[in-house]
């Protein structure tokens, strides 16, 4: 059974996932709260995101930018005059609409790549929602939250929110190589909150005013734009592609390798293969469903105002393809706009070349941390009707628990205590809870609910052996484990060792 969004949202507000904001005075739209499950899940992962794209590589280095920044970095930037979104606005109840997402739920038709000029002639054919008069002229409607820095509160003091994490990776670029001693090709990444004033948020944690990305820049030598030493690791990836001239002649998307995306021109450059199939990489890895995912390439009308060319990962959700991850090729836009406006110099020497250099950012892979959650969520769902409860087949190092340890009996003391004894073991290591409420039955559901991979039953032979039994979510199997190997087998099995393996 696959939820609806609205379903989910139930779901994760009643599994203490996530929470309305602010939900006791009425809630603020596109804003939510992370409960205690939801927490650590986020958390989790976010970790393996860094762990997969930085940690483990040699080529990149992190930071953690501040949200706040001079306001001058979104003038450089293009976002005070561009980041704006097409509005539709009720002359006479002043009801306010995106346009182009307005314009999809009324007709059912699609409005990607659509123009200003298209997406006018569209509205015109329709009404407000609330009470049907024509709307005003298509008008414009900057996103960027403004806000006041210093106690005087005039033109001088506007400082905003950031719109994405992108721009700080630029203006701390020099620093971020000479500190971290790289050389190109290397990337900057970052991981944090961004703020967009959406006019109407939608469709749960899909669309939200506050969020977080999981981003990186990746700069290379303006003359290696197509050496990618690395695309051999992704080549033979299939996927389902989606290009921009695909969805003008309205062909369905191709499954094809990344290889051959690239060989036969599809894709342009090795560069955004490589990092649409990373992604995609790191996704399957903890458990998505590959047959969910496709790639998508943006139409000369979608593209932003410094991008080359835009590819899109995208996931089937219940209310259609949708975006999780953008990778722009923004060329050198950034950084000489950077310089222009600070009047600085962002060149690099390039020690192989022997030249200095404005490197450009061929791929920027930009994910949702919000909607990476989503995927996991919906994929790892399942209402097992055998077991009369919902099972979250998440990935243990997902898992915002990865052990739940009971006492068989939860009124024999020598249980108790012994179980106790165990979960403080487990808990030096891992995510490990305590529960003595209800029969062992329900406590197995209740786990099963919230993704938990492993249960440690302690019973009466526990006490004479010093072992326990130790419960697979998944195949609801089960096995003998000495208390001195239980955290080695624990280990083995979060890093993916099968349970049947044991």
């Amino acid at each position: 059974m696959t939820l609806t969004i609205d379903e989910m949202a139930t779901f994760c507000k009643r599994k203490g996932l996530v929470y309305p904001n602010s939900e006791l005075y009425g809630g603020l739209a596109g804003v939510f709260d992370y409960g205690p499950l939801g927490a650590e899940l986020k958390r989790n992962l976010m970790r393996e995101w860094w762990r997969f794209f930085v940690q483990q590589r040699e080529d990149i280095a992190g930071i953690d930018g501040a949200i706040l920044a001079h306001p001058k970095v979104w003038v450089a930037s293009g976002h005070v005059q561009n980041f704006t979104d097409p509005m539709l606005e009720c002359p006479k109840c002043g009801e306010k609409q995106r346009a182009d997402h307005f314009i999809e739920t009324a007709t059912g038709k699609s409005a990607d790549g659509l123009s200003r000029k298209e997406l006018a002639a569209m509205a015109k054919e329709l009404r407000c929602p609330r009470c049907s008069s024509p709307w005003k002229e298509l008008g414009a409607f900057n996103m960027m939250f403004a806000t006041h820095v210093g106690p005087v509160r005039d033109d001088a003091s506007v400082a905003y929110l950031r719109p994405e994490t992108a721009q700080l990776m630029f203006a701390d670029f020099r620093l971020v190589a000479e500190n971290a001693r790289l050389k190109l090709p290397f990337g900057i990444a970052q991981m944090g909150k961004a703020f967009r004033n959406e006019i109407a948020p939608r469709n749960f944690l899909f669309r939200c005013r506050e969020f977080e990305q999981m981003e990186i820049e990746y700069f290379i030598h303006p003359k290696q734009l197509m050496e990618c030493p690395y695309v051999g690791e992704v080549e033979k990836l299939r996927m389902l592609v989606y290009s921009a001239e695909m969805q003008k002649s309205q062909r369905d998307a191709s499954e094809m390798s990344l290889g051959d995306a690239v060989t036969q021109g599809t894709i342009k450059t090795p560069w955004h293969a490589y990092w649409l199939g990373k992604t995609f990489e790191w996704f399957t890895a903890l458990g998505a469903n590959a047959a969910k995912f496709r790639i998508r390439q943006h139409l000369p009308e979608e593209l932003s105002h410094y991008a080359l060319d835009t590819w899109d990962l995208e996931y089937a959700f219940p209310f259609g393809w949708k975006e999780l991850q953008g990778i722009a090729n923004r060329g050198d836009y950034d950084l000489k706009q950077h310089m222009e406006f600070s009047g600085k110099d962002l060149s690099l020497f390039d020690e192989a070349s022997k030249e200095r250099v404005i490197p450009h950012v061929v791929a920027e892979p930009s994910l949702g941390v919000d909607r990476s959650f989503l995927v996991f969520l919906y994929d790892a769902y399942d209402d097992d009707k055998k077991r009369g409860n919902v099972v979250l087949h998440l990935h243990p190092r997902l898992a915002p628990v990865q052990c739940a340890v009971f006492p068989l009996l939860s009124n024999r003391p020598e249980l108790v205590e012994k179980a106790r004894t165990v979960h403080l073991l487990l808990r030096e290591e891992f995510s490990s809870v305590f529960d003595r409420a209800g029969s062992i039955g329900r406590r197995y559901a209740r786990q099963d609910e919230q993704g938990t991979p492993l249960c440690v039953t302690v019973d009466f032979d526990s006490l004479q052996n010093d072992d326990v039994t130790i419960r697979d979510r998944d195949s609801t199997e089960q096995k003998r484990v000495p208390v001195a190997r239980l955290a080695e087998t624990v280990r083995a099995l979060v890093r993916g060792k099968p349970f049947s393996g044991l």
